[in-house]
């Protein structure tokens, strides 16, 4: 955290009516700035940014409280993040929604009310979101499907390269059924392509400060992915309500929407039976993991670049979606289903981690959100609020009411109620009574006064349901992942307490395993390792030092870490720490250890420890006790040479430069008073 007073400049309450009149988001800005923690107003601390898009993804998901689902990197994505449980679309279509989050401005402004409409044509003057960024120094790039179409992704405003998407081929709807369990690989598929391109650029890009949308096609129909996905599935019962406790003779009106156009839904049927809603759903959830997998290998390279603590990820679906609630399927039509949408940002360092909040939040809410939290000037002209204090404190007073619309029908979410608009015709649903309510009772005696009130409440607009009173900023104690024990730094009993978990059913403390893969391993030992010295609250790294008695312990562990060694950013980082953490020991004796390699083929280290100052000389001989080679180290200082860096280097050689022959060999360490010999082997 940095500098407390300046934060404490923001700590007055700022009204709604102040808010409101001296700039919406250029009063969020400058309240809200700090409001995380480990955001410095320099720009070389500014987070990286991946904002991922899902096409017609509701929420159904594990951590949306399904566990029939199985989106392992979804969830583990939200524990370190925010969710948001009640986030919602402003349109319920790709393109107008699409619009809308990633101009910040609601679709009356865009003039973006269906998927034709192009921005920048109906409206002059947008500054996107990466283009935002793009401005402010960042290198911009998209991979998938981003804006809905390419003509629109292809903004030489928004990128600094340009848009990578898969080949795309026309659909015959009349040789292409609803969804297919096909026999081919991940990356035989589109969205398997695009998470493949990401982490490609993800390489290419790493060292610099970046903005990366990646957006993915699927569950979007046809529900197709490899047949693998579907069997994750096959006697799988769905947490649905039109599920629960239907019989198979139940049916639900088949909608004239896409999903008619595919040749599996014959135009003749006038219903969907519970089978094929059953069978549909099915195919939809394949689809789902699909995409989260891929999701996955997003998240993992960014671990594996060890970028994951320097970006901030945004993930969404771009609106709801029918499964046959409210007697329809898919999307484009206005209700609780089609405009409720998943929505985690995670940021690095989040003091409430895996928190859920149950603010009510808006799409539009995305670009002023990743502006705030990457320290970049918020634009006045936004329609959405920064979310950054509901991730600073999910529980905070927020909207009391969001806002949707569709064609010329107008819908507002309060906290209990739904109110839609549309002409003469009012609905309402109360979601106090049934969370899952599909009965309109607008035209109910009873409810007239309500619908009245929630009629002016929704004719008031977005502007009067923003907070009351922006909350100031509370500070929070920090917690770093690498701190297993919790106390405030990441240090050698948190290298510690991995290493003695390894292989342990049930350790003692859960942030052992670190990167949540269900096991405790040298892996795990490696991450906090790369972390070592880095402190809950302090700016930079605190020296850490490794007591002796733990240093052979350390020094194997370090072995077998050179052996595991697979390139990767973090595993490096740890080794190099490793190496620093020994060379930091206090021997209280000289000692002569065992070279390694050992055979070694064609060099060798040879490591020891100096109790005190000396001038340090190696001899090795032969076995008939012959010099082969002198190393005149020279004069070094006491502590451990035990690494590479620090070791004494053999390259192999006698003294006339010639390979020396395999066999055994004998060296001496000569340090002041102290002469000790130990055997080698050398296998060439």
């Amino acid at each position: 955290m940095k500098d407390i007073d300046q934060q404490n400049t923001f700590s007055r309450p700022l009204t709604r009516r102040h808010f409101l009149s001296t700039g919406l988001k250029a009063g969020a800005a400058a309240f809200t700035t700090a409001l995380l923690p480990k955001l410095q107003v320099d720009a070389e601390s500014q987070y990286n940014v991946i904002f991922i898009i899902v096409d017609d993804l509701r929420p159904l998901l594990g951590c949306y409280g399904h566990p029939e689902m199985h989106t392992p990197n979804i969830d583990r994505l939200a524990q370190r993040g925010t969710l948001f449980s009640r986030a919602y679309s402003q349109y319920p279509l790709c393109s107008p929604s699409r619009t809308s989050m990633l101009t910040g401005l609601r679709p009356e402004t865009t003039g973006v009310l269906n998927n034709r409409a192009y921005f920048r044509e109906t409206a002059s003057n947008i500054v996107t979101l990466p283009q935002h960024f793009k401005a402010h120094g960042y290198y911009t790039q998209s991979v998938g499907r981003v804006f809905h179409t390419p003509d629109f992704q292809d903004d030489e405003n928004s990128w600094s390269a340009s848009s990578w998407r898969p080949t795309w081929y026309p659909t015959d709807y009349e040789t292409t059924p609803s969804w297919n369990a096909l026999d081919v690989e991940d990356d035989d598929l589109k969205d398997g392509k695009v998470a493949k391109r990401a982490v490609e650029v993800l390489e290419q890009i790493k060292n610099q400060q970046f903005f990366l949308a990646v957006g993915f096609y699927k569950p979007h129909l046809p529900y197709n992915a490899p047949k693998k996905y579907f069997e994750l599935y096959e006697n799988t019962t769905f947490t649905l309500p039109v599920l629960s406790g239907e019989s198979s003779s139940d049916v639900v009106p088949l909608p004239w929407n896409e999903i008619r156009s595919y040749n599996d839904i014959s135009p003749d049927d006038s219903s969907f039976s519970h089978q094929k809603i059953i069978e549909l759903t099915r195919a939809y959830a394949a689809a789902t993991s699909y995409i989260d997998v891929q999701i996955g290998r997003v998240l993992d390279q960014l671990d594996e670049l060890g970028l994951t603590e320097k970006t901030v990820v945004a993930f969404c679906g771009d609106h709801g979606y029918h499964l046959s609630e409210n007697g329809t399927w898919g999307k484009n039509i206005i209700y609780e289903t089609t405009l409720r949408s998943p929505l985690i940002v995670s940021v690095p360092g989040q003091c409430q981690q895996g928190a859920k909040t149950n603010a009510l939040v808006e799409l539009v809410d995305i670009f002023p959100t990743l502006c705030e939290v990457s320290q970049i000037p918020i634009l006045p002209q936004l329609e959405g609020l920064s979310m950054a204090p509901v991730i600073e404190q999910p529980t905070v007073p927020w909207k009391t009411a969001v806002f949707s619309q569709h064609k010329q029908a107008h819908s507002m979410r309060t906290d209990r109620y739904r109110y839609t608009e549309s002409g003469s015709r009012n609905e309402l649903y109360d979601y106090g009574t049934n969370p899952n309510s599909e009965q309109n009772i607008a035209n109910q005696t009873k409810y007239s006064e309500l619908v009245a009130h929630l009629s002016e409440r929704l004719r008031a607009g977005w502007q009067e349901a923003l907070p009351d009173v922006i909350p100031s900023r509370v500070a929070c104690t920090q917690t770093l992942k690498w701190d297993v024990n919790d106390d405030g730094i990441v240090d050698i009993e948190d290298l510690l307490l991995v290493a003695n978990s390894f292989e342990t059913n049930t350790p003692e403390y859960l942030k052992v395993d670190v990167n949540k893969d269900g096991r405790v391993d040298l892996i795990d030992f490696l991450l906090v390792a790369s972390h070592l010295g880095e402190s809950s609250d302090a700016a930079s790294p605190i020296s850490v030092s490794l007591p002796l008695q733990h240093v052979d312990r350390i020094e194997q562990l370090l072995i077998e870490a050179r052996l595991a060694d697979n390139g990767s950013n973090s595993i490096r980082q740890g080794i190099a720490n490793l190496e620093m953490l020994i060379d930091s020991a206090m021997p209280t004796k000289t000692v002569l250890l065992p070279n390694y390699p050992n055979p070694f083929n064609p060099e060798t280290w040879i490591p020891y420890d100096l109790a005190k100052e000396a001038d340090v000389r190696i001899t090795i001989y032969n076995q008939k006790g012959e010099s082969v080679k002198q190393l005149n180290v020279g004069f070094q200082a006491e502590g451990t040479y035990r690494t590479q860096s620090r070791a004494a280097y053999w390259d192999g050689c006698n003294s006339a430069g010639e390979s020396v022959a395999s066999g055994v060999y004998f060296y001496t360490l000569c340090a002041g008073q102290t002469k000790t010999t130990r055997r080698m082997v050398i296998a060439k």
